[in-house]
């Protein structure tokens, strides 16, 4: 009989009943300097997103409106943004929320020490909410998808745990969790970040990898954070519960990944490096980027501050502007300038200048003679007139922060001149 309701349900109505937690609280060190000053999940996106606006619409979208998001580090700005763009599209008096919630300190004194230790640290909230199905996300990863048909298989099968995952070339595997699947959709190898990642079976160039996102069953959820935090072993689901759980026959199951909206491709990002952070935004300034920010089927939420429009303009001669392949955020101001193939956020000022493949973030302001190559700026730093980064990798090495692939990143709350920078302490 259980069964057969689990079948009947549609996957509005299991959404409706799960409760959604939001990992939110990582320090992002390999982001080092953008998440300097604040969280990772934070961070600009896009031009006019923030990283945590996908995972929170895919929530909207997809009939997920309990929500729980678990910060820490550099929350300030991150719980401002969530409050003023998403819990306006709530109903408190539909039983819809979603709360920010940092560590408590109740069952332990401490920061969150791993993604269970999060949970574990939060059993108070399931047990307040009671939900059959809990659903866990990351705040930091790039992509849209429906949690509905995750959650109606995971209803289908009964599965502990529910894993989503996707294909990848076997040389981009190293730095997430692989998974094999023999058949059906019970997963039957976990490992967490190998050396030599195990391919799919029959295809001995490709690996099926890890999304960070998990359907648990709340009741097998409790049970392994609790053993778990008992343990010695590390306080992660990747790293310590999801493999002891595939060793022990237990029922994970791998639910594949697919895109939502019109179509187009199955595009999912961990924008977690400096590399992979730039790499993403180059992406999106191509003709035909494979993740459409432009789907009215899909759309992705955020808080846009009042402003001006974003304005083009010549310095005195019809042919001094020159802009190609680019996002331009609202209250963007470029005068007599070369802007190729780069992602402006909202506020950005050019002034007589060259921008080329890089990023610049809020209030960014490049002054006459300055030249600008796959670079990525912080929020309301200054390029003085004639100064030239992305060009001289000895001299920007002394300066800023560059990449092993070249990528000069200019942190924020710091005064440039010609010859050094100077930090100020100032808020952005």
């Amino acid at each position: 009989m259980a069964t057969d309701l689990r079948a009947t349900m549609s996957s509005s109505d299991i959404g409706r009943s799960a409760l959604a937690i939001i990992l939110a609280g990582g320090q992002g060190q390999r982001l080092v300097p953008l998440t300097s000053y604040i969280a990772k999940p934070a961070v600009r996106f896009a031009g006019s997103y923030r990283m945590i606006d996908f995972t929170l619409s895919n929530c909207i979208n997809s009939g997920l409106r309990r929500i729980y998001l678990l910060t820490q580090y550099a929350s300030s700005s991150l719980n401002r943004h969530v409050r003023k763009g998403f819990a306006p599209l709530l109903s408190d008096d539909l039983g819809e929320f979603i709360d920010l919630v940092p560590p408590q300190g109740v069952h332990v004194e401490r920061w969150y020490a791993g993604t269970a230790d999060a949970v574990f640290q939060n059993l108070d909230l399931l047990q307040q909410q009671r939900p059959p199905n809990v659903i866990i996300l990351s705040g930091d990863h790039v992509y849209s998808t429906d949690y509905g048909p995750m959650l109606q298989q995971h209803q289908q099968t009964g599965a502990a745990l529910t894993i989503a995952c996707l294909v990848l070339p076997r040389d981009q595997a190293h730095q997430l969790g692989v998974m094999n699947v023999a058949s059906g959709t019970k997963v039957q190898q976990f490992v967490e970040k190998p050396d030599d990642p195990p391919p799919m079976p029959g295809n001995p160039d490709m690996c099926l990898v890890n999304m960070g996102v998990y359907v648990w069953r709340t009741e097998a959820l409790v049970e392994q954070v609790v053993a778990n935090a008992r343990s010695d072993a590390p306080r992660d689901f990747g790293k310590s519960i999801i493999p002891a759980m595939v060793a022990d026959g237990e029922d994970v199951h791998a639910w594949r990944f697919t895109s939502a909206g019109t179509g187009g491709e199955d595009y999912w990002r961990d924008v977690g490096t400096l590399s992979s952070y730039w790499e993403a935004h180059l992406d999106l300034v191509s003709p035909t980027p494979e993740f459409n920010l432009y789907d009215a089927a899909w759309p992705v939420y955020t808080h846009r501050p009042v402003g001006p429009p974003s304005k083009l303009c010549s310095a005195g001669r019809p042919d001094d502007l020159h802009v190609v392949n680019s996002i331009i955020s609202a209250g963007c101001l470029i005068r007599g300038s070369r802007v190729e193939r780069s992602v402006l956020s909202p506020g950005v000022c050019i002034d007589r200048a060259s921008v080329r493949e890089s990023v610049l973030m809020d209030h960014v302001t490049v002054e006459p003679g300055a030249r600008l190559t796959k670079a990525i700026v912080a929020e309301g730093v200054t390029i003085p007139a004639d100064m030239v980064i992305g060009e001289d990798r000895a001299a920007d090495t002394r300066r800023f922060v560059v990449t092993d692939d070249g990528i000069t990143v200019v942190p924020s709350r710091i005064v440039l001149d010609e010859e050094d920078f100077i930090h100020t302490g100032g808020v952005p």
